[in-house]
């Protein structure tokens, strides 16, 4: 049955935490030798006869050589699936609906080669398994629940890992039905999530796609991180992005967010989530970098007690010179149906924001009156005079307190504008921004900064699970800050918490 002992799983989920806790590639990798060799002498001490889930091992010199000959249809609670790398491309996707378990969950692990290259997945020219029959097949490489042979249940508890997924896009194309040569669609995505819940996308590239990923209003509790992601988007075209997002409940984590394909009109991270938090990664580019509007496709997310809240911290947001409009962060809704806009509060703190535009940047675009931005602790640096900076666009409601600001800004450069902006007098303003190094993007702060240690306390409306405790490492990974208050008080104004020595 393709079972093989775990120590290559396991490696590489070590491997994986050291990225996520500070570690950069090459030293994963290196200590990815050091791993495997004690796991190698531990399996022999293994108790005969354990029971295990099983695992399977696809790659060069395995009797799995392609991903298209894994059973897919018969995976399991606890079954993990090992992708090695090699040189070429696999040229395959699939679809997966099983179910896992908290205690046992579904794993597709990819397995690096020596240097920390991912094993690729390219879906130009791809095929699935003949045991596999699922519709939107046009739309993905890797799809995330509906099927019709086998006939699929909800997928739960799977984490996709260690993959480079690209090529789902127009004119390239794939072996649909009976081998049929079939385009992909303009919609299309390297991971489709159709519906489950519990899935999570860890530390994988995704690109060169119309949608890096894209997940429907019928998907739970999602979770993605430490994923690299760029070069999505069709030219001409708004209405496809780096990631695209509807679900009850998600979290983006630690992952590098780059430019669009060159032409395209896309955003960067667009979603239309309930329970949104956005922590703790680097966004750089995009027609805006976050587009955080309303729910289409389910009135349960609409209905969602956490759709009115949306947490957005230790974020690096770099809005390029002349790229896309000048918007940093739209909140509320696009579709005209104001009833069901998000009109709650935008929680946004601790972010590092960097408009490389001179002569004019709107840091919110706030869609109605009723949608609210509590705004403290983050530098907002803009390339121009302080005078080239607005608040909000047209509308809404806003609080600053402790941002870093160049003098001069304004509440807003539209003649329409009917919001609010209060700013009490903990606003600190300055000329220079004090980075360590703005030339070479390293945004700690340097020594005598005056936005150390002068943050507010986080208010104790914002739940204690939004705490500050991590802060970004570029890239793909975070660190833990050394304060021992969680982030409640004795905060740097920013992203970073953390001195550089």
């Amino acid at each position: 049955m393709h079972r093989i002992q775990k120590s290559v799983h396991e490696a590489g989920v070590i491997v994986s935490s050291l990225k996520t806790f500070g570690f950069q590639r090459g030293q994963a990798s290196f200590m990815s030798v050091w791993v495997m060799g004690i796991l190698g002498l531990a399996i022999f001490t293994l108790p005969a006869g354990k029971a295990r889930a099983t695992e399977y091992e696809v790659g060069p010199d395995k009797e799995l050589a392609e991903i298209n000959d894994v059973p897919w249809e018969s995976i399991k609670a606890g079954d993990h699936v090992n992708i090695l790398w090699r040189e070429t491309p696999y040229k395959a996707k699939w679809v997966m609906f099983s179910r896992g378990t908290e205690a046992a969950p579904i794993i597709v692990h990819g397995v690096p080669a020596a240097d920390g290259k991912l094993p690729v997945i390219d879906g130009n020219g791809a095929s699935s398994r003949k045991a596999l029959d699922y519709w939107g097949g046009e739309r993905s490489i890797i799809k995330l629940g509906g099927s019709s042979r086998p006939a699929g249940t909800l997928p739960a508890y799977i984490t996709i890992e260690n993959l480079e997924i690209r090529s789902a896009r127009p004119p390239n194309t794939y072996a649909g039905r009976g081998g049929k040569t079939t385009a992909y669609a303009g919609t299309a995505a390297s991971i489709f999530i159709e519906n489950g819940d519990h899935l999570t996308i860890r530390n994988c590239t995704l690109h060169d796609s119309a949608n890096g990923l894209y997940a429907s209003h019928n998907a739970r509790e999602i979770t993605i991180e430490g994923c690299w992601i760029y070069d999505n988007g069709l030219q001409n075209s708004g209405f496809d992005h780096n990631t695209y997002t509807e679900a009850s409940g998600i979290i983006f984590q630690y992952n590098h967010y780059g430019a669009l394909k060159k032409g395209s009109g896309g955003n960067n991270l667009k979603d239309r989530s309930s329970g949104c938090v956005i922590r703790y990664n680097w966004i750089e580019g995009g027609n805006r970098e976050l587009d955080l509007v309303d729910a289409e496709g389910s009135e349960s997310i609409r209905n969602d007690p956490r759709y009115r809240e949306t947490f957005v911290y230790g974020n690096v947001l770099i809005e390029p010179a002349g790229d896309g409009n000048n918007q940093i962060v739209h909140y509320g809704g696009d579709s005209g149906k104001t009833d069901g806009y998000r009109k709650g509060t935008l929680y946004f703190f601790n972010n590092t924001v960097i408009s490389k535009q001179e002569e004019s940047t709107a840091l919110f675009s706030l869609s109605t009156n009723d949608e609210h931005v509590d705004c403290r602790n983050n530098i907002i640096y803009v390339a121009g005079s302080g005078r080239s900076l607005a608040m909000l666009n047209k509308a809404g409601s806003m609080d600053l307190s402790n941002n870093w600001l160049k003098p001069g800004w304004v509440k807003s450069k539209e003649d329409d504008f009917t919001g609010t902006v209060n700013a009490p007098v903990h606003l600190i303003e300055g000329n220079s921004s004090s980075f360590v190094n703005e030339a070479k993007q390293d945004y700690h702060l340097a020594a005598g900064s005056s936005c150390i240690k002068a943050g507010s306390p986080l208010p104790t409306k914002i739940p204690a699970e939004h705490a500050l405790l991590r802060e970004y490492v570029a890239h793909q990974s975070s660190r833990e800050i050394p304060n021992p208050s969680k982030g409640r008080d004795s905060l740097n104004i920013g992203a970073f918490q953390t001195a550089v020595k």
